[in-house]
């Protein structure tokens, strides 16, 4: 278990991401719908921040990698919570797409805890391109409404990641961080040296 002296800048970004939930779910409850969308602004803003820091200090680990997995996670499903809630019309018109992104994401959860133990986080390209474009509809649709191009566009990058993600847990044996996608990952000497160590046994 970590000590709190050595925890990063960039890891307490991540922790205000989880420890922001409890606080966004009591404003759902109130039905604060403009508060609410402010601080899930801010917390989908220190995803950006707590990465930029940890490339820019060089203080990027596995541990750190896990946190900003977890405040994601959380920060998406508080996200549908809040759209559930506050555009319950758009969530009944348009569940069957919602689904067709959100029932794989669970079943690659489960994959990954079968593994790993934990979630993976892989923060491919993809991922981060997906991330961006689920913060921005959700932010969007929270302030102004629904763009139905912006959120086909959600739905096809979020099944594509989703599938990406998969792949990676049957290509690693083991987990790991920082995999930036497929094309990467099949040179990455973390999986060939297993493999290679598989090999001689």
């Amino acid at each position: 278990m970590p000590k709190f002296k050595e925890f990063n800048i960039a890891d307490w970004f991540s922790f205000y991401r989880i420890a922001a939930v409890p606080f966004l779910l009591i404003l759902i409850l109130w039905n604060e719908r403009e508060i609410f969308t402010w601080l899930l602004l801010i917390s989908y803003s220190t995803d950006a921040i707590d990465g930029f820091l940890a490339r820019k200090l060089k203080i990027t680990s596995a541990r750190g990698s896990q946190l900003d997995s977890y405040g994601d996670q959380v920060t998406l499903v508080v996200g549908l919570i809040g759209l559930i809630v506050f555009e319950t019309e758009f969530m009944k018109e348009n569940y069957p797409l919602i689904l067709i992104a959100f029932v794989p994401y669970i079943f690659q959860m489960i994959i990954a805890f079968r593994k790993y133990g934990k979630a993976t986080a892989f923060h491919t390209y993809l991922a981060k391109l997906s991330a961006v474009i689920q913060g921005v509809f959700i932010l969007w649709l929270l302030f102004f409404g629904p763009v139905y191009w912006l959120f086909y566009v959600m739905i096809v990058l979020g099944v594509l990641e989703t599938i990406e993600e998969i792949t990676l847990i049957y290509l690693y044996d083991k987990w790991v961080a920082g995999v930036k996608g497929i094309y990467w990952a099949l040179k990455d000497k973390r999986r060939l040296n297993v493999e290679q160590n598989g090999s001689q046994t």
